[in-house]
Formats: structure tokens, sequence, C-alpha cells
């Protein structure tokens, strides 16, 4: 169905409540969302109670689960982009409302960009908030520790790898068993489980061909962790978005698959928790500083998790988890850990030779940046890619696999940026945690050499 066609027949969206049920074992959240004259959503989110402080503030646990729902109505919303959103679940201010307006625009950039939709920031929604429900706290709670994301892929390994032995807790929305197990690989024995279930009404109008896409799914992740910090007394909330999620995907464009991983967001979101909620908790990316290629590099020397770790998001759909190694998402990581691993070891995590897969070369073109756009895909900048691939070929004496073999044939070697050596100062990681990251940097550097 059309964008203007769904506009007119669908005029409003309505975020109309939420309700939080709690037992010993977990939290649950509802949402209720209306669409008049098409149907209705309830969404539902469960936290457990793993080490749960005490004297939860209730209203403060309210309005941060009115937020979460900010977030969630973004999946549904999209299915008609009703011109007008009315919030009834509780109050915003007019600055407010001006920063969720920014989140939604350009966190649907990719789904307007793949459904050619052409809309400015003014049209895409008019939100109106005709509640005048608020909500009094006053929190003067000390926190401590890391709320560490989880999410089965090399970069929360990372991550994990670099914080061993801190006061940390790992949390997972929809947990799958990668992540696990890269938890367990890094010595914790409990994690906090998140476990969100999308209405069945929203998967029917998709199969029906309403609008469907992607949204600003990092943006939910980190209301939910605040949430979640919130209630462990965690003072940290601790991502894993490298420095490349900045770079938009559509060149020349705001467009970016990665929105909601972006240093913006993480500056916007930072300033709109310490203004409205009040609390001495942080949000920032650990692994901001570090290109993808340094993130490959460092990966590479913690062999525990080669093989158990997951990034392939076509995999993600098969039980168990695996590599479909006919993906941008399996190829970038190929070629991201080809400077650092072996041909044997890259085919003990993958199976196959990537590299020698002719039907990945328009992929492969994509992801060194001679395409019009990037794959819509979690991957580093074109320069690292392009670095990491003339790293590889400068070192191998052997025939070059197809891939490497056009490239040489058709691209200029750029190896004149020293990749290990750069540091992105435009991040937010406190002091204590870039000490640490900066030592072991310089530490396998070393191991390289």
């Amino acid at each position: 169905m059309k964008f203007i066609e769904l506009r007119e027949k669908y005029p409003k969206f309505i975020y109309e409540s939420y309700e939080i049920e709690e037992n010993d074992l977990e939290y649950k959240l509802t949402y209720h969302f209306n669409i008049p004259n098409l149907t209705s959503f309830s969404p539902t989110i469960k936290i457990a109670k793993t080490q749960i402080q005490e004297d939860i503030d209730r209203n403060l646990l309210e309005y941060l689960v009115f937020h979460i729902g900010l977030i969630e109505l973004v999946s549904y919303f999209k299915c008609t982009c009703s011109k007008e959103v009315e919030i009834k679940a509780g109050y915003l201010d007019e600055e407010q409302i001006k920063w969720f307006k920014k989140l939604y625009y350009y966190g649907l950039g990719e789904f307007m960009y793949v459904n050619h939709i052409d809309c400015s920031f003014d049209d895409l929604m008019h939100i109106t908030c005709t509640s005048n429900h608020t909500y009094h706290f006053e929190n003067t709670d000390t926190y401590t520790g890391n709320l560490i994301a989880v999410g089965g892929g090399k970069d929360s390994a990372v991550s994990l790898n670099l914080l061993e032995g801190m006061n940390n807790l790992c949390f997972m929305i929809n947990p799958k068993q990668p992540g696990i197990d890269c938890i367990k690989a890094s010595g914790y024995n409990t994690y906090l489980k998140i476990d969100r279930k999308i209405d069945p009404n929203l998967l029917e109008l998709n199969k029906q061909g309403f609008l469907n896409g992607h949204t600003p799914f990092s943006s939910l992740v980190a209301f939910i962790s605040f949430l979640c910090a919130y209630l462990t007394g965690r003072k940290y909330i601790i991502l894993s978005n490298e420095a490349s999620a900045n770079e938009p995907t559509v060149i020349g464009t705001k467009i970016n698959h990665q929105y909601s991983k972006t240093y913006e967001f993480e500056n916007d979101f930072n300033n709109y928790t310490k203004k409205y909620f009040k609390t001495d908790i942080k949000y920032f990316s650990l692994l901001r500083c570090l290109t993808e290629f340094q993130i490959g590099m460092l990966f590479s020397q913690y062999k525990k998790y080669h093989q158990i770790f997951k990034s392939c998001n076509v995999g993600s759909k098969s039980n168990p988890w695996i590599w479909c190694c006919n993906c941008p998402k399996c190829l970038f990581v190929y070629i991201i850990l080809s400077p650092f691993l072996s041909k044997e070891e890259l085919l003990d995590i993958f199976k196959e030779d990537l590299y020698q897969k002719e039907e990945l070369l328009d992929t492969f073109i994509e992801l060194l940046g001679y395409s019009d756009t990037k794959p819509f895909e979690c991957v580093g900048t074109y320069s690292e890619v392009r670095y990491a691939v003339s790293l590889v070929i400068s070192k191998t004496k052997d025939k070059l696999p197809f891939l490497l073999d056009y490239y040489k044939k058709h691209f200029p070697l750029e190896l004149a940026t020293d990749f290990k050596a750069q540091y992105n100062n435009e991040n937010n990681i406190p002091e204590d945690f870039a000490f640490v990251l900066k030592k072991e940097l310089n530490r396998v550097n070393g191991v390289l050499k």
C-alpha cells in the first residue's frame, strides 16, 4: 500500500496507555496502541528480577516505562505513518515532543528511503499530548557498577573481555545462544533477561502489504537499559557501538541504518535523561573511539569467543544461529578479521572462504564504497574495508581468491592510513575505562608487530 493512501485512510495513531504487572520473578510491561478503524496493538516486555535494588520509586518507574512505550510505538506507527500521533499515556512538554520527533524522523530514515517516501521533518507526524498526567519524583540514590548490553557478536565480546573483573551485570533482549555463550565465556553465571514480544496484529498487517521496514531499535535498547540500570542500581550503561556507526549509509545524506547507534544520538540521549530522569546514570559506548578494523584486531586475540560468536542477521532466524555466508554482514566480518586470522582460522569460523564467492561481488563493491549506498547493515566505513582488503592482498603470496583478485585488478591498494593507531576523540568514555582500552590497544599492537 502507498504512503499517502494509508495516511489519508488512517489519519491518527494513539498511544493509549501502559500497564505494569509485578510478581516475585519479573516485571511485565504491556503497551496499548490504537489505529482507529484498523486495529489495536498490545506488545509486551518482561524484565527478570535479577539483582533488583530495594526502595524502587514507583513514580520514576512509571515514567521510565512510559518512555519505553514512546519508542515501542514506532514499530506500529510505521505500518500506516498516520499524520497525527496522539499521546494519552503520559505528559510530554514541547521540548520533549521535539526530541522524539527528531529521533523518529532520522531513526526512520532507512525505512523512508527503502519505501520511496519523500517526507519532510515537519510533515512526517504531528504529535499532540492530551494527557495531564505528570510524574513527580526525587531521586538521591547512588549507583555503582556496569550494565553491559550483549548481543552475541564480536563487538560486545570485545567489551566483555575489556571489562572482565569489574562490577558487571550483563543484559540481553530476547537472548539467543551466542550471546549466552559469550557471557558464560567471560565468566558470568547470571545475566538480566528481557523478553520483548511483538503484537501479532502487526505481523498480520505486514503480510497484507502495509508499510514495513527498519526502525531505530538501538533507541529502544537505550530506554530499556536505562530502566534496567535504575532497577539494578548500575551507574554505567555500556554499549559497543564503534566510530563507523556515524557514517551515513546513503552517500551525501543523513540516512543511516545505525542512526540510534551514532554519537549524535548518544549525546541526545544523555542530555535528555539528565534533564528529565534526574539520575546519576551514564550511557556510553565503550568502543566509540575505535574503528571496526581495531575491533577486529582486538577480537582476533580473544580465541575463546571465536567458535561461539555470531553477527549474521539472516542466520539469526535459524535455530541454531548460523553464518549464512551470503549476506553483507557475513562478508564484512570475514573481511575485517582477515588481516589478523589465517585462512584456516577463518574457515573454522565461517566454514566457507567468502573471498572465493563470485556471487558476493556486488556486495563486496558496496562494502568498498564503489556503489551508491552501503549495505543496510551494521558494517564499517569504506576506508577501513579498503584498508583491510589492501592489507590482505599485500601480504598474500599465493594466488588471490576471486574477490581479492577483482579488487587488485580494478582498484588501487589503500595502505597509507594506519587504522591500528587511530583513536576517535568524539566519545563519552569515562577516563578509567579509556585507560583500560588504551592499555589493551597498546598490548595487542605489540603482539601483532
